[in-house]
Protein backbone atom coordinates (compact mmCIF):
# COMPACT_ATOMS: atom_id res chain seq x y z
CA UNK A 1 0.00 0.00 0.00
CA UNK A 2 1.36 3.40 -1.01
CA UNK A 3 -0.69 6.18 0.64
CA UNK A 4 -1.10 9.46 -1.14
CA UNK A 5 0.87 12.46 0.05
CA UNK A 6 -0.74 14.71 2.60
CA UNK A 7 -2.88 17.61 1.44
CA UNK A 8 -3.48 20.92 3.20
CA UNK A 9 -6.12 20.91 5.90
CA UNK A 10 -9.55 21.85 4.59
CA UNK A 11 -8.71 21.03 0.95
CA UNK A 12 -10.35 17.98 -0.63
CA UNK A 13 -7.67 16.01 -2.54
CA UNK A 14 -10.18 14.92 -5.19
CA UNK A 15 -11.64 18.24 -6.21
CA UNK A 16 -14.90 20.11 -5.67
CA UNK A 17 -17.09 17.28 -7.02
CA UNK A 18 -16.10 14.84 -4.27
CA UNK A 19 -16.21 17.64 -1.71
CA UNK A 20 -19.80 18.41 -2.73
CA UNK A 21 -20.73 14.74 -2.42
CA UNK A 22 -19.24 14.64 1.07
CA UNK A 23 -21.26 17.68 2.07
CA UNK A 24 -24.48 15.93 1.03
CA UNK A 25 -23.72 12.42 2.29
CA UNK A 26 -25.90 11.83 5.39
CA UNK A 27 -23.46 9.37 6.99
CA UNK A 28 -20.53 11.76 6.51
CA UNK A 29 -22.53 14.70 7.87
CA UNK A 30 -23.64 12.74 10.91
CA UNK A 31 -20.14 11.70 11.86
CA UNK A 32 -18.64 15.07 10.99
CA UNK A 33 -20.95 16.68 13.55
CA UNK A 34 -20.13 13.92 16.04
CA UNK A 35 -16.35 14.22 15.69
CA UNK A 36 -16.51 18.02 15.83
CA UNK A 37 -17.49 17.73 19.50
CA UNK A 38 -14.17 16.06 20.43
CA UNK A 39 -10.81 17.73 21.04
CA UNK A 40 -8.54 15.91 18.60
CA UNK A 41 -5.54 17.85 19.81
CA UNK A 42 -5.41 15.27 22.61
CA UNK A 43 -4.49 12.57 20.08
CA UNK A 44 -0.79 13.02 19.28
CA UNK A 45 0.58 12.49 15.79
CA UNK A 46 4.18 12.00 14.81
CA UNK A 47 6.21 15.14 14.23
CA UNK A 48 5.95 16.11 10.55
CA UNK A 49 9.15 18.18 10.82
CA UNK A 50 11.23 15.12 11.58
CA UNK A 51 12.47 13.06 8.60
CA UNK A 52 10.76 9.66 8.76
CA UNK A 53 11.62 6.76 6.48
CA UNK A 54 8.95 5.33 4.20
CA UNK A 55 5.50 6.58 3.29
CA UNK A 56 3.50 8.48 5.91
CA UNK A 57 1.13 6.19 7.84
CA UNK A 58 -2.53 6.77 8.50
CA UNK A 59 -3.11 9.32 11.29
CA UNK A 60 -3.77 7.92 14.74
CA UNK A 61 -6.96 9.96 14.90
CA UNK A 62 -8.29 8.05 11.88
CA UNK A 63 -8.04 4.77 13.79
CA UNK A 64 -9.72 6.27 16.85
CA UNK A 65 -12.54 7.63 14.71
CA UNK A 66 -12.95 4.28 12.97
CA UNK A 67 -13.27 2.47 16.30
CA UNK A 68 -15.82 5.04 17.47
CA UNK A 69 -17.77 4.32 14.28
CA UNK A 70 -17.56 0.61 15.15
CA UNK A 71 -19.34 1.27 18.44
CA UNK A 72 -21.88 3.74 17.05
CA UNK A 73 -22.84 1.38 14.21
CA UNK A 74 -23.08 -1.62 16.52
CA UNK A 75 -20.39 -3.64 14.74
CA UNK A 76 -19.13 -6.25 17.22
CA UNK A 77 -16.26 -7.49 15.04
CA UNK A 78 -13.49 -5.63 13.25
CA UNK A 79 -14.42 -7.50 10.07
CA UNK A 80 -17.89 -5.92 10.26
CA UNK A 81 -16.32 -2.48 10.72
CA UNK A 82 -14.03 -2.88 7.72
CA UNK A 83 -16.90 -4.04 5.52
CA UNK A 84 -18.93 -1.00 6.59
CA UNK A 85 -16.06 1.37 5.80
CA UNK A 86 -15.45 -0.15 2.39
CA UNK A 87 -19.13 0.34 1.62
CA UNK A 88 -18.87 4.05 2.58
CA UNK A 89 -15.84 5.46 0.74
CA UNK A 90 -16.74 9.08 1.48
CA UNK A 91 -16.73 8.29 5.20
CA UNK A 92 -13.25 6.79 4.81
CA UNK A 93 -12.05 10.16 3.52
CA UNK A 94 -13.84 11.93 6.37
CA UNK A 95 -12.13 9.73 8.96
CA UNK A 96 -8.75 10.87 7.66
CA UNK A 97 -7.30 7.69 6.15
CA UNK A 98 -4.72 8.46 3.49
CA UNK A 99 -6.30 7.37 0.18
CA UNK A 100 -4.60 5.15 -2.37
CA UNK A 101 -5.29 6.96 -5.62
CA UNK A 102 -6.87 5.09 -8.52
CA UNK A 103 -8.41 7.15 -11.36
CA UNK A 104 -10.46 4.14 -12.47
CA UNK A 105 -12.47 4.11 -9.25
CA UNK A 106 -15.66 6.21 -8.87
CA UNK A 107 -14.20 8.56 -6.26
CA UNK A 108 -10.64 8.56 -7.54
CA UNK A 109 -9.17 6.18 -4.96
CA UNK A 110 -9.19 2.49 -4.14
CA UNK A 111 -11.20 2.24 -0.94
CA UNK A 112 -10.40 -1.45 -0.36
CA UNK A 113 -6.68 -0.74 -0.44
CA UNK A 114 -7.06 2.44 1.60
CA UNK A 115 -8.87 0.89 4.57
CA UNK A 116 -6.35 -1.09 6.68
CA UNK A 117 -6.80 -4.83 6.92
CA UNK A 118 -8.66 -6.61 9.70
CA UNK A 119 -5.49 -7.72 11.45
CA UNK A 120 -4.02 -4.22 11.57
CA UNK A 121 -7.28 -2.72 12.81
CA UNK A 122 -7.36 -5.31 15.61
CA UNK A 123 -3.79 -4.40 16.46
CA UNK A 124 -4.74 -0.74 16.72
CA UNK A 125 -7.75 -1.63 18.85
CA UNK A 126 -5.42 -3.26 21.38
CA UNK A 127 -2.48 -0.84 21.24
CA UNK A 128 -3.87 2.69 20.93
CA UNK A 129 -2.32 5.02 23.48
CA UNK A 130 -4.58 4.78 26.56
CA UNK A 131 -3.43 8.22 27.70
CA UNK A 132 -4.72 9.73 24.45
CA UNK A 133 -8.09 8.02 24.85
CA UNK A 134 -8.28 9.16 28.48
CA UNK A 135 -7.50 12.70 27.34
CA UNK A 136 -10.36 12.52 24.82
CA UNK A 137 -12.71 11.43 27.59
CA UNK A 138 -11.45 14.19 29.89
CA UNK A 139 -12.01 16.67 27.08
CA UNK A 140 -15.68 15.73 26.90
CA UNK A 141 -15.99 16.18 30.68
CA UNK A 142 -14.32 19.61 30.44
CA UNK A 143 -16.71 20.69 27.67
CA UNK A 144 -19.73 19.46 29.61
CA UNK A 145 -18.51 21.10 32.81
CA UNK A 146 -18.11 24.42 30.97
CA UNK A 147 -21.70 24.19 29.72
CA UNK A 148 -23.10 22.82 33.01
CA UNK A 149 -21.31 24.57 35.91
CA UNK A 150 -23.11 22.55 38.61
CA UNK A 151 -22.28 19.21 37.03
CA UNK A 152 -20.64 16.86 39.50
CA UNK A 153 -22.02 18.32 42.72
CA UNK A 154 -23.25 14.79 43.37
CA UNK A 155 -21.29 11.86 41.94
CA UNK A 156 -22.53 8.30 41.64
CA UNK A 157 -20.11 5.36 41.64
CA UNK A 158 -20.73 1.81 40.46
CA UNK A 159 -19.00 -1.20 38.86
CA UNK A 160 -20.26 -2.92 35.72
CA UNK A 161 -19.28 -6.52 34.96
CA UNK A 162 -17.80 -7.47 31.57
CA UNK A 163 -17.87 -11.04 30.29
CA UNK A 164 -14.60 -12.24 28.81
CA UNK A 165 -14.88 -13.82 25.36
CA UNK A 166 -14.12 -17.37 26.57
CA UNK A 167 -15.84 -20.78 26.46
CA UNK A 168 -16.30 -20.80 30.21
CA UNK A 169 -18.83 -17.93 29.98
CA UNK A 170 -20.95 -19.75 27.39
CA UNK A 171 -23.60 -21.89 29.16
CA UNK A 172 -24.06 -23.94 25.98
CA UNK A 173 -20.47 -25.14 26.12
CA UNK A 174 -19.72 -28.30 28.10
CA UNK A 175 -16.75 -27.13 30.18
CA UNK A 176 -15.56 -29.19 33.18
CA UNK A 177 -14.90 -27.20 36.34
CA UNK A 178 -16.22 -24.11 34.60
CA UNK A 179 -15.71 -21.74 37.51
CA UNK A 180 -12.52 -23.13 39.03
CA UNK A 181 -10.20 -20.20 39.74
CA UNK A 182 -7.22 -22.51 39.34
CA UNK A 183 -8.08 -23.23 35.70
CA UNK A 184 -7.40 -20.05 33.74
CA UNK A 185 -9.34 -19.88 30.44
CA UNK A 186 -7.05 -20.30 27.46
CA UNK A 187 -9.05 -17.79 25.42
CA UNK A 188 -8.11 -14.84 27.63
CA UNK A 189 -5.14 -15.12 30.02
CA UNK A 190 -5.91 -11.72 31.57
CA UNK A 191 -9.51 -12.25 32.72
CA UNK A 192 -10.26 -13.33 36.28
CA UNK A 193 -13.05 -15.16 38.05
CA UNK A 194 -15.50 -13.00 39.97
CA UNK A 195 -19.12 -12.87 41.09
CA UNK A 196 -21.89 -10.42 40.38
CA UNK A 197 -25.02 -9.94 42.46
CA UNK A 198 -28.30 -10.98 40.86
CA UNK A 199 -30.92 -8.25 40.77
CA UNK A 200 -33.79 -10.78 40.91
CA UNK A 201 -33.61 -13.69 43.31
CA UNK A 202 -36.04 -16.41 42.29
CA UNK A 203 -36.73 -19.22 44.74
CA UNK A 204 -33.83 -21.63 44.80
CA UNK A 205 -31.68 -19.30 42.70
CA UNK A 206 -28.30 -18.26 44.17
CA UNK A 207 -27.78 -14.60 45.08
CA UNK A 208 -24.56 -14.42 43.04
CA UNK A 209 -23.56 -15.48 39.54
CA UNK A 210 -19.96 -16.33 38.69
CA UNK A 211 -18.22 -15.20 35.53
CA UNK A 212 -14.77 -14.83 34.00
CA UNK A 213 -14.07 -11.28 33.00
CA UNK A 214 -13.46 -7.72 34.02
CA UNK A 215 -15.15 -4.92 35.90
CA UNK A 216 -15.38 -1.33 34.75
CA UNK A 217 -15.83 1.17 37.56
CA UNK A 218 -17.35 4.55 36.71
CA UNK A 219 -18.07 7.84 38.41
CA UNK A 220 -21.12 9.47 36.83
CA UNK A 221 -23.12 12.65 37.27
CA UNK A 222 -26.49 13.68 35.91
CA UNK A 223 -28.08 16.84 34.61
CA UNK A 224 -31.90 16.99 34.58
CA UNK A 225 -31.99 18.45 31.06
CA UNK A 226 -29.00 16.86 29.33
CA UNK A 227 -28.82 13.41 30.89
CA UNK A 228 -25.98 11.41 32.37
CA UNK A 229 -22.22 11.90 32.03
CA UNK A 230 -19.24 9.66 32.75
CA UNK A 231 -16.70 11.64 34.77
CA UNK A 232 -14.09 8.90 35.16
CA UNK A 233 -13.62 5.19 34.54
CA UNK A 234 -11.22 2.35 35.24
CA UNK A 235 -11.27 -1.26 34.10
CA UNK A 236 -9.71 -4.05 36.19
CA UNK A 237 -9.93 -7.85 36.38
CA UNK A 238 -13.06 -8.98 38.15
CA UNK A 239 -11.47 -10.85 41.10
CA UNK A 240 -11.91 -8.06 43.64
CA UNK A 241 -14.59 -6.31 45.64
CA UNK A 242 -16.45 -3.34 44.18
CA UNK A 243 -14.99 -0.97 46.76
CA UNK A 244 -11.51 -1.57 45.28
CA UNK A 245 -12.53 0.59 42.31
CA UNK A 246 -13.63 3.55 44.40
CA UNK A 247 -10.49 5.54 45.15
CA UNK A 248 -8.89 5.31 41.66
CA UNK A 249 -12.17 6.29 40.00
CA UNK A 250 -12.93 9.04 42.53
CA UNK A 251 -9.43 10.54 42.14
CA UNK A 252 -9.87 10.67 38.36
CA UNK A 253 -13.29 12.28 38.75
CA UNK A 254 -11.83 14.98 40.99
CA UNK A 255 -9.09 15.64 38.42
CA UNK A 256 -11.63 15.82 35.58
CA UNK A 257 -13.93 18.19 37.48
CA UNK A 258 -11.15 20.31 38.91
CA UNK A 259 -12.81 20.17 42.34
CA UNK A 260 -14.18 17.72 44.86
CA UNK A 261 -17.82 16.62 44.54
CA UNK A 262 -19.96 17.53 47.51
CA UNK A 263 -22.11 14.39 47.71
CA UNK A 264 -21.67 10.75 46.82
CA UNK A 265 -24.23 8.08 45.93
CA UNK A 266 -23.41 4.37 45.78
CA UNK A 267 -24.89 1.00 46.63
CA UNK A 268 -24.20 -1.05 49.74
CA UNK A 269 -21.08 -2.62 48.21
CA UNK A 270 -19.30 0.71 48.91
CA UNK A 271 -20.28 0.85 52.59
CA UNK A 272 -16.77 1.30 53.98
CA UNK A 273 -15.43 3.97 56.33
CA UNK A 274 -12.82 5.27 53.88
CA UNK A 275 -15.52 5.89 51.25
CA UNK A 276 -17.44 8.14 53.65
CA UNK A 277 -14.21 10.03 54.35
CA UNK A 278 -14.35 11.98 51.06
CA UNK A 279 -17.75 13.42 51.97
CA UNK A 280 -16.82 13.99 55.61
CA UNK A 281 -13.99 16.21 54.37
CA UNK A 282 -16.18 18.11 51.88
CA UNK A 283 -19.15 18.58 54.21
CA UNK A 284 -21.52 16.58 52.01
CA UNK A 285 -23.59 13.42 52.28
CA UNK A 286 -22.46 9.91 51.39
CA UNK A 287 -25.78 8.30 50.46
CA UNK A 288 -24.84 4.65 50.90
CA UNK A 289 -27.09 1.98 52.48
CA UNK A 290 -25.70 0.13 55.46
CA UNK A 291 -24.10 -3.23 54.80
CA UNK A 292 -23.64 -4.60 58.31
CA UNK A 293 -21.67 -7.72 57.63
CA UNK A 294 -21.02 -8.40 61.33
CA UNK A 295 -23.89 -6.36 62.72
CA UNK A 296 -23.75 -2.93 64.32
CA UNK A 297 -24.27 -2.56 68.06
CA UNK A 298 -27.00 -0.20 69.27
CA UNK A 299 -25.89 3.11 70.77
CA UNK A 300 -27.11 5.32 73.56
CA UNK A 301 -27.92 9.02 73.29
CA UNK A 302 -24.25 9.94 73.73
CA UNK A 303 -23.18 7.66 70.87
CA UNK A 304 -21.59 4.98 73.07
CA UNK A 305 -22.20 1.38 71.98
CA UNK A 306 -24.35 -0.86 74.14
CA UNK A 307 -23.59 -4.42 75.13
CA UNK A 308 -25.93 -7.37 74.58
CA UNK A 309 -27.73 -6.54 77.83
CA UNK A 310 -28.40 -3.01 76.58
CA UNK A 311 -25.93 -1.32 78.94
CA UNK A 312 -23.86 1.61 77.67
CA UNK A 313 -20.25 0.49 77.57
CA UNK A 314 -17.36 2.38 79.16
CA UNK A 315 -15.03 4.28 76.78
CA UNK A 316 -11.31 3.59 77.02
CA UNK A 317 -8.20 4.60 75.04
CA UNK A 318 -8.06 5.57 71.37
CA UNK A 319 -5.72 3.56 69.18
CA UNK A 320 -4.95 3.07 65.48
CA UNK A 321 -6.87 0.12 64.11
CA UNK A 322 -5.14 -2.36 61.80
CA UNK A 323 -7.42 -1.12 58.99
CA UNK A 324 -5.96 2.36 59.24
CA UNK A 325 -8.58 4.34 61.15
CA UNK A 326 -8.55 5.71 64.70
CA UNK A 327 -10.79 3.68 66.97
CA UNK A 328 -11.88 3.87 70.60
CA UNK A 329 -11.99 0.75 72.73
CA UNK A 330 -15.13 0.22 74.86
CA UNK A 331 -15.20 -2.06 77.91
CA UNK A 332 -17.82 -3.89 79.94
CA UNK A 333 -19.64 -1.32 82.18
CA UNK A 334 -19.96 -3.90 84.96
CA UNK A 335 -16.18 -4.19 85.27
CA UNK A 336 -14.85 -0.77 84.13
CA UNK A 337 -13.90 1.66 85.44
CA UNK A 338 -14.76 -0.25 88.64
CA UNK A 339 -16.56 -3.45 89.43
CA UNK A 340 -20.22 -2.86 90.25
CA UNK A 341 -20.69 -6.28 91.83
CA UNK A 342 -23.35 -7.29 89.30
CA UNK A 343 -22.85 -10.47 87.32
CA UNK A 344 -23.44 -11.33 83.66
CA UNK A 345 -24.07 -14.66 81.97
CA UNK A 346 -22.13 -13.69 78.83
CA UNK A 347 -19.30 -16.07 77.97
CA UNK A 348 -16.78 -13.19 77.91
CA UNK A 349 -17.62 -11.90 81.40
CA UNK A 350 -15.22 -14.24 83.29
CA UNK A 351 -12.47 -13.30 80.82
CA UNK A 352 -12.68 -9.57 81.50
CA UNK A 353 -15.99 -8.70 79.87
CA UNK A 354 -17.05 -7.70 76.38
CA UNK A 355 -14.92 -5.34 74.30
CA UNK A 356 -16.06 -3.33 71.29
CA UNK A 357 -14.16 -1.04 68.96
CA UNK A 358 -15.75 2.07 67.45
CA UNK A 359 -14.37 4.08 64.55
CA UNK A 360 -13.94 7.66 65.76
CA UNK A 361 -12.90 9.16 62.42
CA UNK A 362 -15.39 11.68 60.96
CA UNK A 363 -16.19 9.14 58.29
CA UNK A 364 -16.82 6.45 60.89
CA UNK A 365 -19.20 8.71 62.78
CA UNK A 366 -21.00 9.63 59.54
CA UNK A 367 -21.43 5.98 58.63
CA UNK A 368 -22.85 5.13 62.06
CA UNK A 369 -24.95 8.24 62.72
CA UNK A 370 -26.26 9.19 59.26
CA UNK A 371 -30.08 9.13 59.19
CA UNK A 372 -30.94 7.22 56.04
CA UNK A 373 -34.66 7.96 56.29
CA UNK A 374 -34.47 11.71 55.71
CA UNK A 375 -35.38 13.39 52.44
CA UNK A 376 -31.88 14.93 51.90
CA UNK A 377 -30.36 11.45 52.07
CA UNK A 378 -32.97 10.01 49.71
CA UNK A 379 -32.59 12.91 47.27
CA UNK A 380 -28.87 12.20 46.97
CA UNK A 381 -29.36 8.43 46.84
CA UNK A 382 -31.83 8.73 43.96
CA UNK A 383 -29.01 10.10 41.82
CA UNK A 384 -27.34 6.69 42.03
CA UNK A 385 -29.52 5.75 39.05
CA UNK A 386 -27.15 7.83 36.89
CA UNK A 387 -24.67 4.95 36.88
CA UNK A 388 -27.44 2.47 36.10
CA UNK A 389 -28.48 4.49 33.07
CA UNK A 390 -24.85 4.80 31.96
CA UNK A 391 -24.48 1.03 32.31
CA UNK A 392 -27.61 0.53 30.21
CA UNK A 393 -26.23 2.77 27.46
CA UNK A 394 -22.87 0.99 27.63
CA UNK A 395 -24.57 -2.40 27.39
CA UNK A 396 -26.43 -1.25 24.29
CA UNK A 397 -23.03 -0.32 22.80
CA UNK A 398 -21.75 -3.84 23.47
CA UNK A 399 -19.63 -3.30 26.58
CA UNK A 400 -21.03 -6.31 28.45
CA UNK A 401 -19.81 -8.94 25.97
CA UNK A 402 -17.03 -7.40 23.84
CA UNK A 403 -15.68 -9.57 21.04
CA UNK A 404 -12.06 -8.97 21.98
CA UNK A 405 -9.46 -10.86 23.96
CA UNK A 406 -6.89 -9.69 26.49
CA UNK A 407 -7.13 -6.84 28.94
CA UNK A 408 -5.50 -4.23 26.67
CA UNK A 409 -8.30 -4.39 24.08
CA UNK A 410 -11.03 -4.50 26.75
CA UNK A 411 -9.62 -1.42 28.49
CA UNK A 412 -9.52 0.60 25.28
CA UNK A 413 -13.01 -0.43 24.22
CA UNK A 414 -14.48 0.62 27.56
CA UNK A 415 -12.88 4.06 27.29
CA UNK A 416 -14.13 4.43 23.71
CA UNK A 417 -17.61 3.42 24.85
CA UNK A 418 -17.70 6.15 27.49
CA UNK A 419 -16.39 8.68 24.95
CA UNK A 420 -19.41 7.86 22.76
CA UNK A 421 -21.81 8.26 25.71
CA UNK A 422 -20.32 11.61 26.75
CA UNK A 423 -20.20 12.92 23.19
CA UNK A 424 -23.88 12.17 22.76
CA UNK A 425 -24.58 14.01 26.02
CA UNK A 426 -22.52 16.95 24.78
CA UNK A 427 -24.52 16.95 21.53
CA UNK A 428 -27.74 17.21 23.56
CA UNK A 429 -26.29 20.11 25.55
CA UNK A 430 -25.25 21.97 22.39
CA UNK A 431 -28.63 21.30 20.74
CA UNK A 432 -30.50 22.63 23.77
CA UNK A 433 -28.23 25.68 23.99
CA UNK A 434 -28.76 26.44 20.30
CA UNK A 435 -32.52 26.02 20.60
CA UNK A 436 -32.64 28.49 23.51
CA UNK A 437 -30.27 31.01 21.96
CA UNK A 438 -31.79 34.41 21.12
CA UNK A 439 -32.26 35.09 17.40
CA UNK A 440 -29.48 36.98 15.64
CA UNK A 441 -30.11 40.67 15.03
CA UNK A 442 -30.74 41.67 11.45
CA UNK A 443 -29.42 44.92 10.03
CA UNK A 444 -31.88 44.89 7.13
Amino acid sequence: MIPAPAVPVGVDPFGPEVAALRERDPVVCRYRAFFALLDWGAVPERDARRPWPGSPPHPTAAYVKALLVKLCEGKPFVTDLRRFLVEHPLLVLELGFRPVRDPTQPYGFDVARTVPGDRWLRHQQATLDPAALAALLDGTVAALRAALPTLGTTVSVDVKHIYAWVRENNPKEDVPRRFDSGRQPRGDPDCRLGAKRRSNRAEGRPAKAFLWGYGTGIAAATDPDSGDVVLAERTLPFNRQDVAWFHPVYARAVAALGRRPTNLAADAAFDAWHVYQVCAESGGIAAIPRNDRAGSPPRDAAGHPCCDRGLAMTPAAIFVHEDGFRARRYRCPLLRPERTGDGCDHAQFPKGGCTKYVNVEPSGRMRAELDRTTEPFRAVYRQRTATERINSQATALGIERPKVRRAAAVHRLTTLTYIVINTRALARVRARTTAHAPPALSLC
